[in-house]
């Protein structure tokens, strides 16, 4: 029906005769000369109606409104002097109509796509026909597009091959809870829809199929959040024969490609990597933002020498003093900003309270608690927090995990409101060694901090019977820009191995047998070694493109309370579906 792009047209087309088709994205009638701009996905172009094109098309284009579906017949020609729309790739050229057809109408939008001020995210997503016009969704889409084909041809060229596992399968539990699928053959039995194909990939290493992936859908039914969806998509890879450097080098390659293809940035590969002890220390957190620095400093030594009777106790009760160093920031926050500060920390991250100093142009620590240290330990604390005039330095006292937390988001709070990084800015890195197991703090025993199936390092193999706090794992993530893009492990490949690391965990022969019989019967025909990764696809992307929520480069995501608000999902169902289910819902 075309014979162009809207985006397509420059000043070598002028004279020829095109059909251009897309919506009506503006209209102005000039005595009588009706100037559209004419919109699809690629671009823009100026279509005019005048008298000369007939007056019958000048009719039916005065008729014409917001997001009328058109076809424009005419020649291209060029717009007149002082005309011409250097911000527009067509902006030489304008398309004198004298053919149109109106292919469908609109009737009015409850907001226009190309509009400055958009409504809430509530109304754009009811209507997602129309918020997917917008020029940044679709940017974000192609963007999305142009990531995978790059990631599937990276992959190609080091002789991944793609293989579908089922979206059907077994409820093996993995952290969060399962959406299951209630079978109408076999009542009163569920599928569950996979969290992520890790088992599958596990059995195709079993099978020989050394390198594996696929761009999987995977299902998590969990609370959600602006990086958080009940339906995500994944760049799944597993490998045979590896340990985890392996697995790391074929990712750092990835992220070099992916960068320099779609950011035009150079990465120095290796990426750096840090241990998780390392950045639980530095940063208080496993996906440290390493775009500034701001690390958090230790002054437990310090602080129990002073007479604040809270940095005392603390320390006596075998918990952390710890701080960070806002710099040039004393003038910054007043009293009443770091009261907005203790709060947040407060109400955020369970901390009791954010103890401060500003360093004064003499370069002396000035605080309301300055008068419990002694002259000669502030001098020794602003030495080991690097202090200088005007810096403000904030601290949180309390158990380990809990300055951990507050500092993190207290740094992570601060270098945003203090504009200490470039927005626009890459950083990429690995976290690597984090625990094999977290206590769990609801029903006693442990955890995995990753999966079930994670193995432990070599020298950790030992330390599962006699001290499993101390095991680490052959575990590694992903960081860019302070969020895990990517997660993954070398994987568990001996029988005795698992059934050890199952017990562990509490699960039982009974329940292992139940729900990973087959993995577990697989493993004694012939496992090779083998690990891989998962890469969130939905936040890369995120990332890639400089955007705010994971629902920007999702077609049809979800609300945070996990609805569609265009179709109405979910919804109820027919009554006889569910006798055909063996099902009785609950009123």
């Amino acid at each position: 029906m075309r014979t162009h792009t809207c985006g397509e047209l420059r000043a070598e087309h002028i004279g020829r005769e095109v059909t251009l088709c897309g919506w009506v994205d503006t209209y102005r009638d000039h005595s009588g000369v009706l100037f559209v701009d004419l919109r699809d996905r690629y671009g823009r172009t100026q279509v005019v109606f005048a008298p000369e094109g007939g007056e019958e098309n000048l009719k039916v284009a005065k008729s014409l409104r917001s997001e009328y579906v058109i076809s424009a017949t005419g020649k291209v020609a060029a717009r007149p002097e002082g005309t011409v729309n250097a911000k527009l790739a067509t902006g030489e050229i304008e398309l004198r109509v004298d053919r149109l057809e109106v292919l469908n109408r609109c009737l009015t939008p409850p907001f226009h796509p190309t509009a400055q001020d958009l409504p809430g995210e509530d109304l754009r997503l009811k209507h997602r026909y129309i918020d997917l016009r917008r020029p940044r969704m679709q940017r974000a889409m192609m963007l999305r597009h142009r990531m995978i084909k790059i990631m599937r041809d990276y992959l190609d060229e080091l002789a991944f091959i793609d293989v579908e596992t089922p979206i059907l399968g077994r409820s093996t539990p993995e952290g969060a809870r399962d959406y299951l699928v209630p079978s109408r053959v076999q009542q009163s039995a569920f599928y569950a829809l996979p969290q992520s194909p890790q088992l599958y990939k596990q059995i195709l290493m079993i099978a020989g199929y050394d390198r594996y992936v696929q761009i999987a859908r995977c299902f998590r039914d969990e609370d959600l959040r602006a990086d958080r969806q009940p339906e995500f998509t994944q760049l799944d890879l597993e490998m045979a024969f590896v340990d985890a450097d392996d697995v790391i080098g074929v990712i750092d390659g990835l992220m070099a490609r992916l960068a320099k293809e779609i950011l035009g940035l150079e990465l120095s590969l290796p990426l750096k990597r840090m241990t998780y002890d390392e950045a639980m220390e530095r940063f208080g957190h496993d996906a440290p933002d390493l775009r500034f620095g701001m690390e958090l400093t230790d002054l437990t030594d310090l602080a129990q020498q002073s007479d604040f009777r809270v940095f005392r106790g603390v320390a006596e009760s075998g918990g952390r003093i710890r701080g960070i160093n806002a710099k040039g920031a004393a003038g910054k926050y007043s009293r009443k900003g770091i009261d907005e500060l203790t709060n947040y920390i407060q109400e955020d991250f369970g901390a009791q309270g954010l103890a401060w100093f500003k360093v004064d142009e003499a370069g002396k620590l000035a605080s309301p608690i300055a008068k419990n240290f002694e002259a000669g330990l502030l001098e020794k604390i602003a030495q080991r927090m690097d202090a200088e005039s005007g810096d403000l330095l904030l601290f949180v006292a309390d158990k380990f995990e809990v300055t951990c937390k507050a500092l993190y988001g207290l740094r992570k709070r601060l270098g945003a409101e203090l504009k200490l990084y470039d927005p626009k800015q890459m950083h990429f890195s690995w976290v690597v060694e984090f625990p094999m197991f977290a206590h769990d703090e609801e029903e006693g025993g442990w955890t995995a901090m990753h999966h079930p199936f994670t193995a432990p390092r070599r020298q950790d193999r030992e330390r599962l019977t006699s001290d499993p706090e101390a095991c680490r794992a052959q575990a590694y993530d992903l960081v860019v820009n302070g969020s895990e893009a990517g997660g993954g492990t070398v994987r568990i490949h001996d029988q005795q191995l698992q059934r050890q690391v199952f017990g562990l965990l509490g699960i039982d022969e009974a329940t292992a047998k139940d729900r990973f019989g087959f993995l577990l019967d697989a493993l004694q025909y012939g496992a090779p070694p083998h690990g891989g990764i998962a890469l969130g696809i939905d936040r890369l992307v995120m990332l890639f493109g400089g955007l705010e929520s994971i629902r920007e480069v999702i077609a049809f995501p979800k609300t945070q309370r996990g609805t569609d608000l265009m179709t109405g999902a979910p919804g109820q169902v027919d009554a006889k579906q569910l006798r055909e289910l063996g099902i009785k819902a609950a009123r």
